[in-house]
């Protein structure tokens, strides 16, 4: 059963902990990082062979594989996904940063140039749940960047296909190549090439602790967007909420991991208890209701403060992954809010919402990294360069000044590339 928690009569160290950190698998990835940058394409079948009990003579995903596997989804699903996708490109275009180039001054020219990261690797989780929707968040804002080559790797079934809504979903997305990995070893893939699998400049996507894991060991190899930790939602609501609204968004991210992270912070003692109440109700409803009763056991609270502006100080201070504001005048509380990856605004927004169709991105920061970090984006798929140009005459006007500065740090040679350039004239 979920713990309450009142606010002010408990530790805050309980108040504010975090869900059981994740076992150290730190040794198992480095074995797994060096197997595959050694044996490539051999590591990554055995692996299917071991890890997804999938016998493989290919990695990669066929254009005749793509086309069965979208003629078997259900032609409703598919209107959803395109709805889903355009939802996506409409949010995601307005993120386009534009060149700019300063030219205000006489022989002085500034400016930065923004340009698509060429190839990067998508990871998308599959194991006890496939998420067509990770591809569409990952790939739709890559595309939108202009990103010349787009991979997705994602872990094959035992009869060695990849689930036809993940391909279905790509060929909307509009990815270039697909292939059957899943796990570090895919990451190790993407990072370091095989003879099948590009190796690429970025990887993005979540995954288990070993595909976090892997992202973290390979960082500076490549670019990563973030590491994911589990799932995080939290609820701030006021006493007029249903409780059985309140109890559903809890659980639909303590469904997604044993691990993840459900809380409600509330200013009503009667809701908390019947949110409590109707968890214990729901819970054994859930096709996936062991995972989601270990987690609300484990790692779910309800927070009891004296009013809504000390639940949203809390939820500033917990920086969640996902934050719903369930509440009639949720935009009177948007400019309070300071740390969330994404915010769910009103009673009728579940963060589901998020998940799959309204548009921002569902790959978020979490952890309390919302302190510091940003949802996926279009700017994660490109990188900024900067540029100077200054005529002879510029210069002339400014060198002194620059060595002034380059001798102030002991930097000799700073100096005398600024100035001599005018020796010939004094």
């Amino acid at each position: 059963m979920i713990k309450i928690l009142k606010y002010g009569e408990v530790e805050n160290s309980e108040i504010f902990a975090r869900g059981t950190a994740a076992t150290d698998v730190s040794g198992i990835v480095s074995e797994i990082i060096e197997d595959v940058k050694q044996n490539g394409d051999a590591a990554l079948i055995k692996y299917a062979e071991k890890f997804d009990k999938a016998v493989l003579t290919s990695l990669e995903v066929t254009n005749e594989e793509i086309e069965e596997a979208f003629n078997t989804v259900e032609p409703k699903f598919l209107e959803i996904i395109r709805t889903a996708a355009q939802n996506i490109r409409t949010f995601h275009e307005k993120q386009v940063r534009q060149s700019f180039i300063i030219s205000e001054n006489d022989g002085i020219v500034t400016g930065q140039k923004v340009t698509p990261i060429e190839k990067v690797g998508l990871y998308v989780p599959g194991g006890t749940a496939a998420y067509p929707s990770t591809v569409l968040m990952d790939s739709i804002p890559a595309k939108i960047a202009g990103c010349k080559e787009i991979c997705i790797t994602t872990p094959p079934s035992a009869d060695g296909k990849v689930n036809p809504v993940i391909l279905a979903a790509a060929k909307i997305a509009g990815v270039d190549r697909i292939f059957k990995t899943g796990g570090a070893q895919a990451i190790a893939a993407l990072s370091y090439g095989t003879e099948t699998v590009p190796k690429v400049d970025k990887i993005v996507g979540p995954g288990n602790a070993f595909v976090a894991e892997a992202k973290r060991q390979v960082f500076g190899l490549v670019s990563i967007d973030m590491i994911a930790g589990p799932s995080e939602i939290l609820v701030v609501a006021d006493g007029t909420c249903n409780p059985d609204f309140v109890a559903a968004d809890l659980l639909s991210q303590a469904e997604h991991d044993k691990m993840a992270s459900a809380v409600l912070v509330t200013d009503s003692m009667d809701l908390a208890e019947k949110v409590s109440e109707s968890l214990e109700k729901q819970i054994p409803l859930l096709s996936r209701s062991e995972i989601a009763r270990t987690s609300i056991d484990n790692n779910g609270k309800i927070i009891v403060a004296d009013c809504l502006l000390k639940a949203i100080d809390i939820a500033n201070e917990i920086a969640p992954e996902h934050l719903e504001i369930c509440v009639d005048n949720p935009f009177d509380y948007l400019d309070k809010i300071k740390h969330a990856g994404s915010i769910f605004m009103g009673k009728y927004c579940p963060e589901a919402l998020g998940d799959y169709y309204a548009g921002p991105n569902h790959t978020l920061p979490t952890s309390g990294t919302a302190r510091f970090s940003s949802p996926l984006s279009v700017d994660d798929f490109v990188k900024k360069t900067q540029y100077t140009y200054y005529t002879r005459d510029a210069l002339s006007k400014v060198a002194d000044d620059v060595a002034f500065f380059a001798e102030k740090e002991g930097l000799t040679a700073h100096a005398k590339s600024a100035t001599i350039r005018f020796e010939d004239k004094k």
